[in-house]
């Protein structure tokens, strides 16, 4: 009998990725919380790094969470129906977070904005509040104005919204003072890309993702093709 072929590093990384990222985030971000734990990744999970590679492609993609929420304008707002066969970015961040969310949000902005009309009129970015408490559809809208206002904010009841991120393994916890008397919410920071060709999560970024790395990607995000 030959012996069995070893398997890449690469895929032994997607594939460690998929698993770690589906038993849900091992440690939270405190956007801004001040203590030791606010510059904890959100879990073990890692791109392939060697290849110079912000993204991490998963072997086995996530399906778009079932989420039925509120929108800026106070309309309901269902993530898969309006966001079917789309290239999709989801974010689940909170509006009083001074660092890692309006980071990664305006990343993501810069990023959009390098692309022609034609493709920034396709890209769906939708920004999931971890704080509905604080983030009223007026907040969300106010906030959002100041990053790109195409981009989409929700908001609703935190359960649901826990719910949803949790079908995509990522862990958000209810905003609670820290030892400053300061609102802080504990969440995942990662950024899931959806693919147009069949809904599902394909791609994983980490908050270390830069705006350089979704200007490269994203053009290749927009056609559901691998980073």
């Amino acid at each position: 009998m030959s012996p069995k072929s070893p398997k890449s590093p690469a895929s032994t990384r997607r594939k460690l990725a998929a698993a770690l990222l589906a038993t849900a985030a091992l440690t939270l971000t405190a956007c801004g919380g001040g203590d030791d734990d606010g510059g904890k990744p959100v879990a073990d999970v890692s791109a392939d790094t060697d290849t110079g590679k912000a993204a991490t492609v998963l072997d086995k993609p996530f399906e778009k969470p079932n989420l039925v929420l509120t929108d800026t304008h106070g309309k309901k707002y269902d993530l898969r129906e309006k966001t079917k066969g789309q290239p999709t970015l989801l974010y689940f961040g909170y509006t009083h977070c001074p660092d890692v969310c309006p980071l990664t949000m305006n990343n993501i902005a810069v990023a959009k904005k390098a692309l022609p009309k034609a493709d920034q009129d396709k890209l769906k970015v939708v920004f999931v509040t971890t704080d509905p408490d604080r983030d009223t559809p007026a907040e969300l809208g106010k906030w959002l104005k100041g990053v790109d206002a195409d981009f989409t904010g929700l908001t609703g009841d935190f359960a649901t919204i826990q719910a949803g991120a949790r079908q995509l393994g990522i862990s958000i916890e209810p905003s609670k003072k820290d030892k400053n008397g300061k609102i802080v919410s504990m969440h995942g920071t990662q950024v899931i890309a959806f693919s147009p060709k069949n809904d599902s999560g394909y791609v994983l970024y980490g908050e270390q993702a830069t705006a350089g790395d979704y200007t490269k990607d994203i053009p290749k995000l927009l056609k559901g093709q691998n980073p």
